[in-house]
């Protein structure tokens, strides 16, 4: 085996990791103060600061970086390439955080990070300040102790992907040259369990959009209107009524036509998973479990479409009582989909679907927002390998392949621009709050997944010698 995968190596650079542990939290804690909100443009110059912050990250890991303007938030890229007979690898993350909001639900400040439990809370703590950050660290590892990495790496961080990542795509088009790659590696996501490390094999895509249903010209007195006049309120549940039925199917003509059935194989491989589906249900808060019947619940959320509800808005909310009939009715409507289901298919099924059943005496219109595009993989390969070997000495456990409810939507873009197989390997927990006030990151975890992605370049600087 070649020297730089020796035992006595990688202890080299875990005893770095814990050496200067201390000193990479406190930078960790600076990072997350930063308040990086992408969807908010009173927070542009907080977003900008970030991009700069992570790039003096790059460049003291030992990486030339650059940031690089985007219409909206910027891109940062970091570059090694001091191994010109090895391959190259890209790292992907993202720097900019969701809203804080719901703050009085926060039991501490979302942008003052918090240790409790052994966790450490704040907004982008796990989504994705913490799992970028580990990367840079892992590189920093490297390079400190031995001066050199077995493989080029190039790092891109983008500013926009709590966002739709609007800008990303072609900036991968335009700068395909700069960000070429064998292999991309992207951690922005979970873990199936405490310790038990996981490779992720699919992600649902997304259709995301905006139903408006308009009436009356003005609110209107309900008691001297009411009875008469069609109530948009009224006619958006009406509509969002016939979206499911009593199964918890999708009933929107078309909607499944291209989902593509899982191999029986995959099937049986979730079953050997350690899942509990009445842990699931208190994790949730829910005093029940729903969802499509005739799925198990890692069926529901790996390999089956879904059509949600985000957010409702109409008439008055206030405390107290107005009575009024509403002149208008939004909701917030999201759809994740599965191989091989296309988003701008889904927008032209939910824009037929709600013209035919829009009731008369409102007019409802859709508005598509954003989508991404599913993507499963094959896990076969030196990439691959090589996680799984690194995972395995970090966790001292193998890990398992896992599917993914949520939507990453650049990974599709990376392999179809790049032509490069994507890795993504994440260090969240279930329950972490992501989107949520009191979002947390296993402090252990981001030990870890220093650690693992440290091994990680070793194996897979031998891996892709040998194939």
């Amino acid at each position: 085996m070649d020297s730089t995968t020796s035992g006595s190596a990688k202890s080299d650079l875990t005893e770095y990791l814990d050496k200067n542990y201390s000193r990479t939290r406190d930078e960790l804690f600076d990072l997350l103060r930063i308040p990086s909100v992408s969807a908010k443009s009173e927070h542009n110059a907080d977003t900008a600061r970030t991009a700069e912050w992570v790039r003096s990250a790059l460049e003291t890991a030992g990486m030339k970086a650059t940031i690089f303007p985007t219409p909206g938030h910027a891109i940062v890229v970091g570059e090694w390439r001091g191994a010109p007979d090895a391959p190259t690898v890209l790292v992907y993350g993202h720097y900019d955080v969701q809203p804080p909001e719901p703050l009085d639900l926060w039991t501490s400040p979302p942008f003052e990070p918090t240790i409790r439990n052994g966790n450490i809370y704040a907004r982008g703590s796990v989504d994705d300040k913490g799992q970028l950050f580990l990367h840079i660290k892992a590189i920093q590892a490297h390079l400190a102790t031995r001066g050199k990495l077995p493989v080029n790496v190039v790092v891109i961080a983008e500013g926009e992907e709590e966002i739709g990542s609007d800008n990303l795509e072609k900036f991968i088009e335009d700068k395909k040259d700069l960000l070429a790659a064998e292999a991309v590696v992207i951690s922005d996501s979970a873990m199936f369990a405490p310790r038990q490390p996981s490779i992720l094999s699919s992600l649902r895509g997304l259709a995301y959009f905006e139903l408006n249903v308009k009436g009356p010209s003005v609110d209107l007195h309900s008691g001297a209107y009411g009875g008469a006049v069609v109530n948009p309120a009224m006619a958006l549940a009406k509509i969002l009524s016939t979206m499911h039925d009593d199964n918890g199917h999708i009933a929107i003509e078309g909607f499944y036509d291209s989902v593509r059935t899982w191999e029986p194989a995959d099937i049986n491989q979730m079953k050997t998973l350690p899942f509990d589906s009445e842990t699931f249900r208190q994790e949730t808060g829910s005093p029940e479990l729903g969802g499509e019947k005739g799925y198990s619940i890692l069926e529901q959320l790996w390999s089956r479409p879904t059509l949600e509800v985000n957010g409702l808005l109409s008439g008055y909310t206030s405390e107290g009582a107005k009575t009024v009939l509403p002149s208008k009715a939004m909701a917030k409507v999201s759809c994740r989909l599965v191989p091989d289901q296309n988003p701008a298919d889904i927008e032209k099924l939910i824009l037929a679907h709600v013209q035919k059943v829009a009731p008369k005496g409102v007019t409802a219109t859709v508005k598509f927002l954003h989508g991404g595009r599913p993507w499963k993989a094959e896990l076969t390969g030196p990439l691959y390998d090589a996680a799984r070997r690194a995972l395995a000495t970090a966790f001292a456990k193998p890990p398992v392949l896992v599917g993914e409810g949520g939507s990453i939507p650049v990974v599709g873009d990376f392999e179809r621009i790049l032509g490069a197989p994507v890795l993504l390997v994440g260090f969240g927990l279930p329950g972490e709050n992501a989107h949520a006030p009191d979002e947390w990151m296993s402090e252990e975890n981001f030990k870890i997944g220093m650690r693992a992605m440290a091994t990680f370049w070793d194996e897979y600087g031998v891996a892709s010698k040998t194939d």
